[in-house]
């Protein structure tokens, strides 16, 4: 997996590539995003258009910092979700859960409303 992190205005855009296997994937991710809620960042998107695969313990780990981010009043969303990693998330029953855009641009406007 590879990562990139830049601003757009107040919102953090993680961008990741590749596949987020168990493991080392996870365990910077989960880094990452932990280091954004002790910066007391609120608003974040991790863009997937460039990943092939998530793991479920990578679900896991998403879902889990979209709850830590709700408790300090922030939102964690995800753009760009590829079929397959649709699939999985439809399949685990979290588009009732998480916050799924098709694109970074609706991602990022629905900060704005």
């Amino acid at each position: 997996m590879e990562m990139k992190s830049y601003n757009e205005g107040d919102v953090v855009v993680l961008e990741l590539a590749g596949k987020i296997l168990p493991g080392a994937d996870v365990g910077e991710l989960d880094e990452v995003l932990y280091s954004l809620l002790g910066e007391e960042q609120k608003k974040v998107i991790i863009d997937l258009g460039k990943s092939a695969w998530l793991s479920s313990s990578a679900i896991g780990i998403l879902v889990h910092h979209w709850k830590k981010f709700k408790q300090v009043g922030g939102n964690l969303r995800l753009a760009n979700v590829g079929k397959k990693i649709q699939q999985l998330v439809e399949i685990s029953g979290l588009t009732k859960v998480l916050d799924i855009y098709d694109s970074l641009e609706t991602a990022l406007e629905s900060f704005k409303e």
